[in-house]
């Protein structure tokens, strides 16, 4: 067994949900109110939830074109390496004590699989959703780094240095991004069930983090995280966000488990 974490209070279906709220309030005094949400962040839901909520995101594996320094974007052809599946069951086994309700995926083949991977031997839904796609990179998906940067240097360092402003014929898809982050929210939080786990790229889970936030784009690269990192959001009633942990990663490099209680 490896080291064990304890990160925040343990959300299950089917637990007392009282307890759950109890639990939160009860240890705020200790974080110096973390817990409780007065004048919090701006609002992820169209309503009110029932009751708080725990929402664990995590990059997939390691893909081909990860390994090749590729442009990625919403490609489908970029898929899971053997390294990737390897990580992917680094993810599962340091989450395996953790209850979750359902867990939402990008269909996107790397992301997919590695849901897959993450999610085998549960037997709760595992929900593919569209709007956990990656950005859509238009010509340079597909194509390397350094090619893109020597055939299109002016839209590519566009892309690095400034990808709020990077645009192919009037289309941002930074900027696009983040309606998609909004919707993705929505779509999770509004689901039955207190603890989710969600697969998905590097790109969105920027924009799912920063919208949680109340970020704008132009923070896009504020944020990374890595293949296979863990971050953890808490959500209270009214769907307003507190970031728990970000990219968490002891589990790539060890025999971590993560304790969620």
């Amino acid at each position: 067994m490896g080291q064990v974490d304890v990160l925040v209070p343990r959300v299950q279906n089917g637990f007392n949900r009282l307890s759950t709220v109890e639990q939160l309030e009860s240890i705020s005094s200790v974080t110096g109110g973390a817990f409780d949400f007065k004048g919090a962040t701006t609002s992820l839901t169209d309503k009110p939830m029932p009751f708080p909520k725990m929402v664990t995101l995590v990059r997939h594996g390691l893909s081909s074109w990860n390994e090749e320094s590729r442009v990625q974007g919403s490609s489908n052809l970029s898929v899971l390496t053997e390294i990737g599946v390897e990580q992917a069951e680094r993810c599962r086994n340091a989450l395996s004590n953790v209850s979750f309700d359902q867990c939402f995926a990008s269909p996107i083949s790397r992301a997919k699989s590695t849901a897959e991977v993450m999610w085998h031997g549960r037997e709760k839904p595992l929900t593919f959703l569209d709007s956990l796609k990656e950005a859509h990179l238009f010509f340079l998906e597909g194509m390397t780094n350094a090619d893109a940067k020597k055939e299109y240097p002016h839209l590519y360092n566009t892309w690095r240095e400034d990808p709020s402003n990077f645009h192919v014929d009037g289309i941002y898809p930074i900027r696009r991004l983040w309606g998609t982050a909004r919707e993705a929210w929505r779509e999770i939080l509004a689901a039955p069930g207190e603890s989710f786990l969600v697969v998905t790229h590097k790109s969105i889970l920027r924009a799912l983090i920063c919208t949680a936030l109340g970020l704008g784009p132009e923070r896009f690269r504020a944020i990374d995280v890595n293949n296979g990192g863990i971050s953890v959001f808490n959500f209270n009633r009214r769907g307003e966000a507190m970031l728990q942990s970000l990219n968490m990663t002891t589990h790539m490099y060890s025999e971590h488990v993560y304790e969620l209680q």
